[in-house]
């Protein structure tokens, strides 16, 4: 069986300037696997590959064993990849449920004349929209339930928002997740809900899941095997005890070589 996800010797080049360079990555269905570096390392690069926002210089990017390269990202989002984004991108005078509802309307079918005058097919679409918006929300159980639905999403806190900008990604029915620092500004109690949410994400949706991740708590806590990136290069790769260890990852975010800083 290949691999749900595949990027074959990957480079983006953007002049003399190499984002990435020969990089091999490879998830199976059903896997969690971080991607760790310091600043530049290039981890969005590779979400933005994955998504069709850039197109690589060199190589391939294949998802459930076909080439993805140069599908626009729509088309790539309706063959069952989402994501998040490092800097929230909610519409943030929409409601709660609206947000989530309008993930979901990549997969209806009704024309532009049918949604205008509401004919059956868009009736039932709306009803089929409402209710997987319902579903969706209801796995982030009190944090995105009740009144909560009608709430304009500038109303919510940083770590609801975070939630729900989870929530709309499910909500496009990916296989493959895509998630880009969920973590980040949270205090430690709000992270340890997010390590638990990954986890059940894959367990109880059956999501395949890729995380950009500086919070190696996180790591630690959801990650099958880990990738580690540095200049745009892969130094690194295995289980989350061999790469907290690894000299040439201990080297990338600290600047030296461990051994000589042993000896200091």
């Amino acid at each position: 069986m290949a691999p749900l996800l595949e990027l074959d010797r990957v480079t983006l080049a953007f002049g003399g300037l190499h984002a990435l360079h020969q990089v091999n990555l490879a998830l199976e269905e059903g896997e969690v696997v971080s991607i760790i570096g310091p600043n530049g390392a290039g981890k969005t690069t590779v979400f933005n590959l994955i998504t069709g926002v850039y197109e690589p210089t060199e190589g391939d990017v294949r998802f459930a064993g076909e080439s993805i390269v140069g599908k626009v990202p729509w088309r790539i989002t309706r063959l069952g990849i989402a994501r998040t984004f490092q800097s929230l991108r909610l519409f943030l005078n929409m409601s709660v449920k609206e947000n989530v509802m309008a993930a979901t309307y990549g997969h209806t079918k009704a024309s532009p004349p049918e949604s205008i005058l509401r004919l059956p097919r868009h009736r039932r679409e709306e009803r089929a929209v409402n209710a997987e918006a319902e579903d969706v929300l209801s796995f982030f159980g009190d944090r995105l339930m009740g009144y909560r639905w009608n709430q304009p999403a500038y109303g919510l806190s940083y770590a609801n928002r975070r939630r729900l900008e989870i929530a709309r990604a499910m909500a496009a029915k990916p296989r493959l997740l895509l998630l880009d620092e969920p973590a980040a500004g949270m205090n430690p109690n709000e992270t340890h809900e997010i390590t638990e949410l990954i986890g059940r994400l894959r367990d109880e949706r059956g999501l395949t899941i890729l995380v950009i991740e500086h919070d190696m708590h996180v790591v630690e806590g959801i990650s099958d095997r880990v990738v580690a990136l540095d200049h745009g290069e892969k130094i690194a790769e295995g289980t989350f005890e061999q790469e907290a260890t690894h000299p040439s990852v201990v080297e990338a975010y600290l600047g030296r070589n461990p051994e000589a800083l042993a000896e200091e």
